[in-house]
């Protein structure tokens, strides 16, 4: 069995202080109908402004792990944002707080229009008219995409839209931003536009992912999944090095040289 690492609390105030996190998970368990256990005794604590990856083979527990954040499943174990628990009762919050982001955005966008689908979610909360245009705007800006604002959201490439699915949950002024392999289907060149994006946001992170590259380069803490459990939690630079970790759990490095 592979150690789990932890990040230690620090006292200067940045990510790892001695705060209240923005993401708290205690022991959490979940299976499915079928039995299958998906979550075996999941703790994790994430700071305000860290931006952690979640990475781990297929099957680890990732995808499972994120639903949970915003109350789409629901398994034992306490779960809270910025102390908010989550439960039946606090879903509507916790669903503003939670910005959770797809792997494929035609999964979150479903409106006619750009302006429509990143409306949606302040129309939902009963924002007057003037203050909802402000979020679109300033959720568009956020992401380059403000020029958009009329498009029709299905005539857009797969990075434009992925860009748009951020501006929908942005708009809510989340506490945590939630993305489930945001580079999958990019080209070069969307993908790096998507990694400083994602670099420039001011936001509390947490990130599943394959791309073992964009780990490296964007995210300063790494979890590792696999079968249900966390297996180890600490500086990317550290486990990166770990070359029996990685390949423990189904993990590569992104600088090893393969033979041609």
């Amino acid at each position: 069995m592979s150690v789990v690492h932890t990040v230690k609390p620090s006292s200067n105030g940045k990510p790892g202080a001695d705060t209240l996190p923005t993401l708290s998970i205690d022991q959490l368990t979940f299976a499915y109908p079928d039995g299958h256990k998906a979550l075996n005794g999941i703790s994790l604590s994430i700071t305000t402004g860290e931006k952690v990856a979640l990475v781990g083979p297929n099957g680890a527990g990732k995808s499972t792990l994120m639903l949970h954040l915003n109350g789409i499943l629901g398994g034992n174990g306490e779960i809270s944002v910025s102390g908010l628990k989550v439960d039946k009762a606090n879903l509507p919050m916790i669903r503003a707080k939670v910005g959770l982001v797809f792997q494929n955005p035609d999964d979150q966008l479903f409106s006619p229009t750009v302006f429509e689908d990143v409306a949606f979610g302040p129309l939902h909360m009963g924002y007057p008219e003037a203050e909802v245009h402000a979020r679109v705007e300033r959720a568009l800006a956020m992401v380059g995409m403000g020029a958009y604002v009329h498009r029709l959201s299905h005539h857009l490439s797969v990075g434009e839209k992925k860009r748009i699915a951020i501006a929908t949950v942005l708009s809510m002024d989340p506490e945590i931003l939630v993305l489930d392999e945001p580079s999958a289907g990019l080209d070069p060149r969307a993908r790096r536009q998507l990694i400083h994006l994602l670099r420039d946001l001011p936001i509390t992170m947490l990130v599943s992912t394959h791309d073992m590259l964009m780990v490296y380069e964007l995210f300063p803490r790494m979890v590792v999944m696999d079968e249900g459990r966390i297996v180890a939690d600490g500086p990317t630079e550290h486990l990166m090095a770990n070359q029996s970790l990685l390949e423990t759990h189904g993990l590569e490095s992104p600088f090893i040289l393969r033979p041609e």
